[in-house]
């Protein structure tokens, strides 16, 4: 994976200005994006031609009122117990599309876990650390980022927890 430069970094989203800020190795993606596909993320991982345990969904959550970000493989679903229990909650539902664009500053479908506008607590699946590296959004439909499951830990503080079914 190749590193972004400062002149490729002008064109991006908050997603790789925050990967190219902190250095970290990373491969962007992109392809295009139909928007009658029924899955945002099953689309990006055929259009890629990677696995769909390697392309990981963006989904924020309401965790006893506290908006989490959960990052879960696309080839399955997000178990919204083991989430509310990964942080420490007692329920958890799936947050308002609205509120979650407007909380995050990205749209439906294209929600990165980086690069956010406002940081919230994040789980990654910890499926993730099976791969060397996994893809999850850029920050808009039709782009993705490909990077160390560790990096993506990182950078968002994420905890690692099995908050994904398959």
């Amino acid at each position: 994976m190749a590193k972004k430069s400062k002149k490729q970094q002008s064109g991006g989203t908050p997603a790789t200005v925050a990967l190219t800020a902190a250095g970290v190795a990373y491969t962007v993606h992109s392809y295009d994006h139909d928007p009658s596909h029924p899955s945002y993320g099953e689309e990006a991982a055929e259009a890629m031609g990677v696995s769909p345990d390697r392309v990981f969904k963006t989904l924020v959550a309401d965790v006893d009122g506290t908006l989490t970000v959960a990052v879960v493989p696309v080839s399955g679903s997000l178990d919204l117990k083991a989430l509310a229990a990964a942080v420490g909650g007692k329920r958890a539902t799936m947050a308002d599309p609205t509120l979650a664009e407007r909380t995050t500053g990205y749209v439906r479908g294209g929600i990165s876990p980086l690069g956010q506008r406002k940081r919230l607590p994040t789980v990654l699946d910890d499926s993730a650390t099976a791969h060397p590296t996994i893809c999850v959004s850029a920050g808009r439909r039709g782009l993705e980022v490909e990077l160390t499951p560790a990096d993506l830990a990182k950078l968002t503080a994420a905890v690692l927890a099995p908050v994904g079914r398959g």
